[in-house]
């Protein structure tokens, strides 16, 4: 029979490989030659009476723009993209060429965006998108590609007389005193010519179809890589409401000041985006769907927890383990007493406190009753946790989650008799979809409740590793980076996903 981790491994792969850019645009994306060509996706079809653009911007466009150009062959007239500086190189080297635009290719390819911060390059790639947007007519039908994770630095284009310096330097004040993410990105689509809808306004009134692979919570359409072709929610007000809350309002640049007070005091009306579709291509929720069919396949009985797991790695790995013991519980036919009452209490208080949108988790405990103690179990989860860094060390969310779910079960273990986990093989499993985890070649890890004893035996203490988040070097000595979980780049990015696989001894 196969191991628990090469059962892992292998939903891992199958989840990351249905977003990958190739399969995912495949499967979505169709063109109906003939005397009236047609673009189909998703079902939907969309004529192409004159002439067929594309533009896209993001992480993961190189390879859904190469695909793209496969699927759509001579009707496509021209295209530019705006990707991350060296990414081209990058998959070159990753031997990855099925994600690289052929020798002869109508898509122009513009690098930029350095560590992710908007820089030249990447304004003069807008410029050239922009351009391109403007000079489109009613017959013509624009493509646009949009994948989060970068997609952002790589479409700035301030609105005149701002400066990409200007809008920056405000962009960094702002972050200094503490603003939101979502903060920063409604002043940033305030200040921009393409973001928040501006894009698709430009395009106006060629027929704009978006292909998004989303690395977003929820897949919200407009905060997406700052949402270029879907309606604003936000307005001026709002822009002013949050430099006033910073104490900024007083200290702006001239050159936003002028832009603020001209600009249109209300977000454009959605009737005013008829001329678009936005189409959600690639999302955590279809790689956990992916996921939780193979692990059928194998045997296993499957939940999905949740697509939009977030907050604080330490709050979320005792998520995991408390969840780990009632499953456990469950298998040793032991569903009731006051071991099991306490761990849901436990779990119940800290779904509420994580808040995690649309988790039910009184349900999903009712689902997981109702499984039945003789097939092993699959909890499949996914989202974005965050890292309070206090140390110096290296490592990555996934990486430190890991090791921290490891450390939870470690102690449960060392609690004494009343512990469930002692009849069950346990494996816990947490990687990022783009193959990188932090500033390492990891995509994430492994752990299981033998991890910290194990490691102790080696001379390695878990707690000391974890106090200066120095998960990967862990990893790295321990049993030979044999709990590392390492794929390669991707070529794709959907956040991160989990797995806790359990089975009866």
């Amino acid at each position: 029979t196969m191991s628990l981790r090469e059962h892992a491994l292998s939903l891992f792969c199958g989840a990351v490989g249905t977003v990958r850019p190739a399969p995912m645009l495949k499967r979505a994306l169709k063109l109906q030659g003939g005397r009236c060509p047609q673009l189909l996706v998703k079902g939907q079809a969309f004529p192409v009476k004159r002439d067929l653009y594309l533009v896209g911007f993001g992480k993961a466009v190189l390879g859904m723009a190469a695909a793209a150009e496969e699927i759509l062959g001579d009707h496509l007239t021209r295209g530019i993209i705006n990707v991350p500086l060296g990414i081209q190189e990058s998959l070159q080297r990753a031997g990855m060429q099925e994600m690289l635009l052929k020798p002869h290719s109508k898509i122009q390819v513009i690098e930029g965006a350095k560590n992710n911060l908007p820089d030249a390059e990447a304004l003069k790639g807008a410029a050239a998108i922009q351009e391109l947007a403007e000079g489109l007519t009613a017959d013509d039908l624009l493509l646009v590609l949009i994948s989060g994770r970068g997609g952002s630095a790589l479409l700035p284009a301030p609105i005149p007389p701002i400066l990409l310096e200007e809008k920056e330097k405000l962009t960094k004040m702002l972050a200094s005193r503490g603003a939101a993410i979502q903060e920063l990105n409604i002043v940033r689509k305030t200040l921009s010519v393409l973001k928040g809808g501006g894009l698709a306004q430009l395009a106006h009134p060629a027929r704009v179809v978006s292909l998004i692979l989303s690395d977003v919570i929820g897949d919200p359409l407009d905060i997406i890589a700052s949402g270029p072709t879907a309606a604003s929610s936000h307005s001026v007000q709002d822009c002013l409401q949050i430099l006033t809350k910073y104490n900024l309002l007083h200290n702006l640049p001239k050159s936003v000041e002028m832009v603020l007070s001209s600009s249109p005091t209300k977000p454009t009306a959605p009737e005013n985006y008829s001329h678009v579709s936005n189409i959600i291509l690639g999302s955590n929720t279809l790689a956990l769907e992916e996921a939780k069919r193979q692990a059928e396949g194998l045997g296993y009985a499957a939940l999905v927890l949740s697509a939009a797991v977030h907050g604080e790695v330490s709050r979320v790995a005792m998520l995991y383990c408390q969840l780990i013991q009632l499953v456990c519980l469950g298998l040793a036919s032991l569903r009731e007493g006051p071991l099991r009452d306490e761990l849901r209490g436990n779990l119940l208080q800290l779904a509420a406190e994580l808040q995690i949108p649309g988790l039910d988790l009184g349900e999903f405990l009712q689902a997981l009753r109702g499984l039945g103690p003789d097939r092993p179990v699959c909890i499949l989860a996914g989202g974005e946790t965050t890292v309070q860094l206090q140390g110096t060390g290296k490592g990555g969310r996934n990486q430190e989650l890991a090791l921290r779910v490891g450390l939870g079960l470690h102690r449960a273990h060392a609690m004494g008799a009343s512990s469930p986990q002692g009849k069950c093989e346990i494996l816990f499993l947490s990687g990022g979809t783009d193959g990188q985890d932090g500033p390492t070649e990891a995509a994430g890890a492994f752990c299981s409740p033998g991890l910290v004893a194990e490691a102790l035996q080696e001379g390695l203490n878990v707690e000391a590793f974890l106090r200066n988040n120095d998960s990967y070097t862990f990893f790295s000595q321990f049993q030979g980076g044999h709990h590392l979980l390492v794929t390669g780049l991707t070529g794709t990015n959907v956040m991160d996903i989990q797995a806790i696989l359990i089975r009866a001894m």
